[in-house]
């Protein structure tokens, strides 16, 4: 079977180097490929177990009488913010299940919080675990099935809803030590 590649990584291999620059910038962005390109579960077995807190966030943009709904408790199907809760908890649970190279991880905290105004609804996730490998995949996770579940929520009232702006916001944790989206 066919190995998948970038015009750009073929290229960087025929050149005789790792594609995407130096073997070190290489390995640092791009730890799910092996030596060949194949796509492979990062081995963290040498890492040391350490405390890894990650913060992901994102939005979802509606008219004003849905939100209303929201804010009220009144949108059909129920307590929208309630459900999306559950909902973001079990995505960041389930990671492993959605992302094909994750780790399967024992969190040891996920906390949902919800803001809005005018124009939409924040939500932004912690995640925490002691371990050999960060909870940043879970956090985004757990934020985008939040958002997805009060558009899934809401979309008969409202289907011109946007969802976006998803990123990590904060990570901490491990080799590569903090950081902080600016």
């Amino acid at each position: 079977m066919p190995r998948s590649r970038t015009k750009a990584s073929d290229n960087a291999l025929a050149a005789g180097r790792p594609a995407g620059g130096d073997a070190r910038a290489s390995a640092a962005h791009f730890t799910h490929f092996d030596g060949s390109g194949q796509a492979h579960m990062v081995d963290v077995g040498a890492k040391d177990v350490t405390k890894r807190v990650a913060r992901a966030g994102g939005r979802i943009a509606m008219n004003a009488e849905t939100l209303a709904m929201v804010r009220k408790g009144t949108a059909k199907k129920g307590d929208v913010l309630g459900v999306a809760r559950i909902a973001a908890i079990q995505a960041a649970k389930r990671t492993s299940d959605l992302i094909p190279l994750a780790h399967p991880l024992m969190l040891t905290r996920v906390a949902v919080a919800f803001d809005d105004d005018p124009t939409g609804i924040s939500i932004e996730v912690t995640v925490e675990t002691h371990d050999r490998t960060g909870v940043e995949m879970e956090a985004l996770t757990a934020v985008s099935a939040g958002l997805l579940t009060i558009y899934d929520m809401c979309k008969a009232a409202d289907r011109a809803m946007r969802i976006g702006e998803i990123r990590l916001l904060e990570k901490t944790g491990g080799r590569s030590g903090h950081y902080r989206a600016a």
